[in-house]
């Protein structure tokens, strides 16, 4: 821990047990003696705020861990010096019920706007996540339509081919239907040129039997 830090504590705890001191003595007093308390409370207090302030700055400029040690051990000097402050008021004021009265209703005002102040935080936490849930559903419909159209899309593509492959089925099947007729025509003209063959054949074998015949005749007479 700092050493300076250290020093400004002990004496601020000095000074807080001697104002505490003073605040309990003037609040039996009266007249001039409770103004001349009273006004050395309130030096006092300054001096104390002093201190606070330079607690604040040593506690800042040091190391992390340390720091976070220190601040909220100033946090409690802070609430202390501010009851100090409250404990003034209160003494300070010609009636200690209207003091006591102003102290209520400065709390319950704080503690009001403290709730009203969560209340609109929630609110707008609220608002903020509708918001967000508003986007998402709009961003949802939005991927949504975009999906439908892609399925639409797809599906007109295959119908499309499923057309092209019909006619395709089509023309092939015409296809066959030609290669068979063509076939057919072939294999008959493929037996009529046979046909054909073995006649032609025939005739001429017989023209040179008869050719034979007449040249036998001649060459015997």
């Amino acid at each position: 821990m700092s050493q300076v830090f250290e020093g400004y504590e002990r004496q601020y705890c000095e000074l807080s047990a001697d104002l505490t001191k003073k605040c309990t003595s003037a609040s039996i007093l009266d007249g001039e003696q409770k103004k001349q308390k009273v006004s050395e409370i309130k030096a006092g207090l300054d001096d104390a705020e002093a201190l606070i302030r330079k607690m604040d700055l040593e506690a800042r400029s040091l190391q992390p861990n340390v720091k976070a040690a220190l601040l909220a051990k100033l946090r409690e000097y802070k609430s202390d010096l501010n009851n100090l402050k409250i404990e003034v008021k209160r003494i300070t004021s010609a009636n200690a019920n209207l003091a006591a009265r102003d102290e209520l209703l400065e709390s319950g005002m704080s503690d009001a706007m403290m709730a009203s102040g969560d209340q609109r935080q929630r609110l707008m936490m609220s608002t903020e996540r509708l918001n967000q849930s508003s986007d998402r559903i709009r961003q949802g419909r939005k991927v949504m339509l975009e999906t439908e159209e892609l399925g639409v899309s797809i599906l007109q593509d295959l119908h499309q081919q499923r057309q092209s492959l019909l006619h395709a089925h089509d023309t092939l099947h015409g296809v066959d239907d030609n290669i068979s007729r063509s076939k057919k025509i072939l294999t008959t003209m493929s037996r009529r040129m046979s046909r054909n063959k073995w006649i032609i054949g025939s005739i001429i074998a017989v023209l040179v039997l008869a050719i034979l015949l007449i040249l036998y005749f001649k060459l015997v007479h």
